[in-house]
Order: structure tokens, then sequence, then C-alpha cells
């Protein structure tokens, strides 16, 4: 019996071992900063599971790595992090977390830090999860009775203009990539402006292009919504006017929405110049025509 007991506490030994390799540690998420510590040069696993948009400030340059893919973000620190508040969002909700991360250098033996696992409030605090559901089915709710051009156009405004955590919540919208390329010299001919397309979302079967408008002349430029050319259910300037070029009013934004199609698609086709003396009829020699009288 004895070698028998001492093979089973072996067996438990290996699986607790195995376990603690494998830990995870869990944080709750209660309105407060989770404190993620990092290792400069490991990599560390965040569990959210949930579609998030990870904001990170400018400040960290190259020194931090972030990557998000099917509700988990990889965090790896190349050089050390003073502390450093990131913002994940929900990307369907528009609820924030906040990671506040720092990253020190590994000592000699220390152990890869194991992953985190963020789970949600307690089941005392469920009531609260479900207004914050209610409330947020009634935004949805608001947004299909007011026309889905019009949602888009605000959205994209905000994507671009405004902080992440102010960011209102649109159900089912996904940003697309935009063709690579594409020619916008079309899009508004009449004036002396350059275009540069910035982004693109859609939701349903309606997408909005956001593009970067910019005065090329020293004059003022009025924007006029009847000069551009294409098929767009509706188009919205951010500004109305764009001041001398060189100034801090010189570039502004025109949201465009389309139906059916992306903005490539609803934008006059470019036509080639064409030569019209190809199809002229060739002149006969001046010795034919001599041989022609001679007869």
């Amino acid at each position: 019996m004895k070698p028998l007991q001492i093979s089973v506490f072996l067996g438990l030994a290996l699986n607790l071992s195995s376990a603690t390799s494998q830990a995870v540690e869990v944080m709750r998420w209660e309105r407060l900063p989770l404190a993620v510590p990092l290792l400069v040069g490991q990599e560390r696993v965040v569990f959210v599971e949930r579609n998030v948009r990870i904001g990170v400030p400018a400040s960290l340059g190259d020194r931090l790595r972030v990557q998000s893919a099917a509700g988990t973000v990889y965090l790896r620190a190349n050089e050390p992090i003073e502390p450093t508040r990131l913002q994940l969002q929900d990307a369907v909700t528009g609820e924030l977390i906040l990671l506040d991360i720092v990253a020190e250098p590994a000592h000699n033996g220390q152990q890869q830090l194991e992953p985190i696992r963020i789970v949600e409030q307690p089941t005392g605090q469920q009531h609260k999860v479900a207004d914050s559901s209610t409330s947020a089915g009634q935004s949805k709710e608001q947004s299909q009775r007011t026309p889905v051009p019009v949602v888009l156009t605000r959205y994209a405004a905000q994507n671009l203009y405004a902080p992440l955590r102010t960011v209102e919540p649109l159900p089912g919208v996904r940003r697309v990539s935009l063709p690579p390329d594409f020619s916008l010299d079309l899009l508004l001919p009449s004036l002396p402006i350059a275009a540069r397309a910035l982004a693109a979302w859609r939701l349903d079967d309606h997408w909005v292009t956001a593009i970067q408008l910019t005065n090329q002349t020293v004059a003022t430029v009025d924007l006029d919504p009847r000069l551009l050319l294409g098929d767009f259910t509706t188009a919205t300037f951010q500004h109305h006017h764009l001041g001398p070029k060189g100034t801090s009013l010189d570039t502004t934004v025109l949201y465009l929405t389309t139906r059916g199609r992306g903005l490539a698609q609803s934008l006059l086709p470019t036509i080639s110049p064409v030569d019209a003396a190809l199809n002229l009829p060739r002149a006969e020699p001046e010795t034919t025509v001599e041989q022609n009288h001679e007869k």
C-alpha cells in the first residue's frame, strides 16, 4: 500500500505543477483601473472575451506592441515603460475597460508572467448590467429610427474627432478597407482642392467614407455639395469653406454615404484621352492622283 500511496501523491504533485504552469490570473472589472505589470521582451496575454478597440497613448511609440484578435489582447513591451493607461472599448456596447500598465526589465531566472482573464461584475450587480443592456437596446432602437446615413456620418465624425471614450456605440457597424490608390480627381473637379480618402465604415448595405479636402490656393474656397460628381446618398462637410493654403483652416473632412456599394464604385469612371485624328481617313498620295489625270 505504501508504494501505491507514494505514486498517488506523485501524480497529484505533477497535476498541481502542470496546473500552476498554466495558471491564469483572474481580474474583475468593477469600474476601477486594472493594474497589468509587464516584463520587457516578454508578451503577456489578456483575455477580454469580447471584440475591443484599443486606445494607446502616442507617447509610447514603438515601446509597446499591441495586438488584438478574437477577444484576446497581446501586450509586449520592448523597453521599460512608466505607468501608462490603456483603454479597451467594446466594439458593440462602447463600454470601456481601463488598464494601467508598467513595464520593467526581467530579473535573472524570473518566470514569465501568467495570462490575465478579465471577468464581468459579480452576481450581486447583475441588475446593473441588465440596466445597461436595456439602455443599449434602447439606443439601438433609436439608431434604427434615425436614417442610416445620418447615423453613419455621426459615427465617422466621432471616430475622427472625438476621444475614444466618447464614441457612441453603433451595433453592426464595421470598418472596411479602402481600395489602394483609387483616384478622387473627378470628385470635385471644378474646385482647386486635393482629396484623399481617410477611412470607411459599413452598416448593413450603407457605406460612409471620410475624405480629407485640402485647399491648393491662397484664396478661400466655398464648399457646395452640388459640385460633387458621383452617385452618393448624402454628402456632409465638416466645415462649409476652406481657408487659404498654409493656414490652420485649409483642411476639412467630407463624409460621403453610398448604398449597395463602396465609394470606389460610386465615382464617375475615368475617361482616357482620345486622339480624334486616329479615325480620320487617310489622304491618297499625290503621285497617284497625277497618274490618274494623265490617263
